[in-house]
């Protein structure tokens, strides 16, 4: 069985921009009031994560885009491009700038002004970001199969829309926890170079998620094949089809979050006249797309199976 199609409308895009934006004021907010460095590396990892939802949405936008004489193919794969854009944004500014605001701390250590604004403000965005974790999280679990764990599923997965949202809400709610630890550990015990070390760790744990997304998005961009349950779909069902004696080569490849591309090769008896041959591809091809609708293009090519009549087979058969 294939695996589902996306939602028409990213609805875990949607949380997740508009918790992100509003945490990011939040953040910025109490920053400037406490002069905490762990809130501010937070500030700026949820306005990172702003930006990156938009750039996710125009990726889904342009992806939908239909094929022309340029791209016969279609768009598809284009939100995988702005994938790899997110995470290198989230290396860069937000994994980047985390750890120098840390190391700027460690090495001019300052009070904290009021602590009390950045708890209230880091309890708030916890929950709004589980939120959004949750949402992202029941999206891509439509596509789980038995006990799947939700880290396969996640390797597994196609869409951005999703997975992206999931790692970057992960990565916040961790970083909101170390920022609440690095914030009451600098007050508990008046060392303000504890504040700068969360910053640092927050950073170092964008970054490595932001590896991960970078890994996952160039497979995509390079031509990782279809879901394996989908390309066993397809080859149960030709090697079941009559006339059909073998599958040969089985190629596809990912054209998009919900598009792929197969290309077969089907053995067929040789007996079978050219008209029959024709009746065979045309059924094999229906029920591919039935079967597993995410292949978009289908490209079917018969050879005639030389072993059934050939001499060899012959004088084995003899008695």
């Amino acid at each position: 069985m294939g695996t589902s199609r996306p939602q028409e409308k990213p609805v875990a895009i949607y949380a997740a921009t508009a918790a992100n934006l509003l945490i990011a004021a939040a953040k910025f907010f109490a920053a400037l009031a406490t002069g905490s460095s762990a809130m501010l590396s937070e500030a700026i990892h949820s306005l990172v994560d702003t930006g990156n939802q938009l750039l996710l949405l125009l990726g889904v936008h342009r992806s939908r885009k239909p094929p022309d004489a340029q791209h016969p193919f279609g768009y598809g794969k284009e939100i995988y491009f702005w994938s790899l854009v997110v995470a290198m944004l989230l290396f860069s500014l937000g994994g980047g700038l985390s750890v120098f605001e840390g190391y700027r701390r460690i090495r001019e250590p300052a009070p904290l002004a009021d602590p009390f604004w950045n708890y209230i403000v880091l309890v708030i965005a916890l929950v709004a970001e589980g939120a959004s974790w949750m949402v992202a999280a029941r999206e891509m679990a439509q596509e789980r199969r038995g006990r799947e764990s939700l880290f396969g599923l996640f390797r597994r997965s196609k869409d951005p829309s999703t997975f992206v949202v999931l790692a970057e809400d992960s990565a916040a709610m961790i970083g909101v926890l170390i920022a609440l630890a690095g914030v009451g550990l600098a007050e508990f015990f008046r060392a303000p170079w504890i504040d700068g070390a969360a910053a640092i760790l927050i950073g170092l744990v964008l970054i490595a998620v932001a590896f991960l997304l970078i890994y996952e998005s160039r497979a995509l961009i390079m031509g990782e094949r279809a879901d394996s349950e989908a390309i066993d779909t397809v080859r149960r069902i030709v090697v079941a089809e009559n006339g059909v004696t073998g599958a040969g080569r089985l190629l596809t490849m990912q054209i998009g979050a919900d598009r792929a591309l197969l290309d077969l090769e089907a053995t067929v008896d040789p007996d079978l006249p050219a008209e029959e041959i024709l009746r065979v591809m045309d059924r094999l091809e229906t029920k591919i797309r039935q079967a597993a609708p995410e292949f978009e293009h289908v490209f079917i090519k018969t050879r005639r199976d030389e072993t059934i009549n050939s001499p060899s087979r012959a004088s084995d058969a003899a008695p």
